[in-house]
């Protein structure tokens, strides 16, 4: 099963990066801002899948929830969180767990979830999501994907800076690399790329689990596609449970993931969303 906190993570990002309209619907159950220092290390903790994703929607809007998703990540830094957009055009769950297969071929795809945006009504979701389990004879692994606009002009968000301005700085052996691709026909206007590695408990243990993040942001258009990988296939119940490795490498490697979300399969989602 995915794990509790990455959908923790993506219900954060999605409700933080909502305008103040929206926001002040929830109340005072989504705080708006630099709660990130209260969730990093919330953000390493495994956790139980869909019955965390009943329980947090009990406290949520409908679209909130719709937008969620296990794979999403952040780099838990103290910045404030990027301004979501509409997508121009809607993506539905299947096309996402479509393209997550195209991205994965030879393996074998079991517990798939995925979720649609829908731009003509806010209340039904701002991302659109896809993720499953992958056992491709290397160790079974989850990965997914979710899909949204940033508002332009970008500034500092979710998978657009790296830096160490944040609250607990990264643990050791974590790392980010943040780095710009050239205007190209596949990234027309060029793209902002980020890759993150980070522990799922510190210290890092032999069977310590890690999560690989691949995000790509069209700096034109400000589409946004994020890839996770976990070297596990999930689970954990939380109270100090933490994932185990099940392989000590992700699916894809940094270079095939950015040649996945930048090639053909997820051209047509960038472009629906931005």
């Amino acid at each position: 099963m995915p794990f509790e906190t990455d959908l923790a993570h993506a219900l954060n990002r999605t409700t933080d990066s909502l305008e103040p309209d929206l926001t002040a619907l929830v109340g005072g159950a989504v705080q708006r801002g630099r709660s990130r220092r209260r969730r990093r290390n919330a953000g390493i903790t495994a956790g139980v899948g869909a019955c965390a994703a009943l329980a947090v929607g009990a406290l949520m809007l409908p679209g909130m929830l719709s937008g969620a998703f296990p794979g999403t990540f952040s780099t838990g830094s103290d910045m404030e969180p990027a301004a979501l957009a509409l997508p121009r055009s809607a993506v539905s769950g299947d096309q996402m767990i479509a393209a997550v297969e195209q991205s994965l071929p030879g393996g074998r795809f079991s517990e798939k979830t995925g979720q649609s945006n829908n731009p003509a009504d806010p209340s039904a979701g701002y991302v659109a999501n896809g993720g499953m389990a992958v056992d491709d004879g290397h160790g079974v692994a989850y990965v997914g994907v979710s899909a949204l606009r940033l508002k332009l002009p970008l500034r500092d968000g979710d998978g657009l800076n790296c830096e160490e301005k944040r609250t607990p700085k990264r643990a050791k052996g974590d790392t980010c690399e943040l780095r710009e691709l050239p205007s190209s026909a596949a990234v027309p206007g060029g793209a902002l790329v980020m890759w993150e590695k980070t522990a799922a408990e510190q210290p890092v243990r032999a069977d310590t689990a890690h999560r690989w993040t691949m995000t790509v942001t069209l700096k034109a258009t400000g589409a946004q596609v994020q890839m996770v990988q976990w070297n596990s296939p999930g689970g954990g119940t939380g109270g100090g449970v933490f994932p185990k490795a099940t392989r000590p490498a992700p699916p894809l490697s940094e270079e095939q993931a950015e040649a996945a979300l930048t090639g053909a399969v997820w051209a047509p989602v960038l472009g629906a969303v931005g």
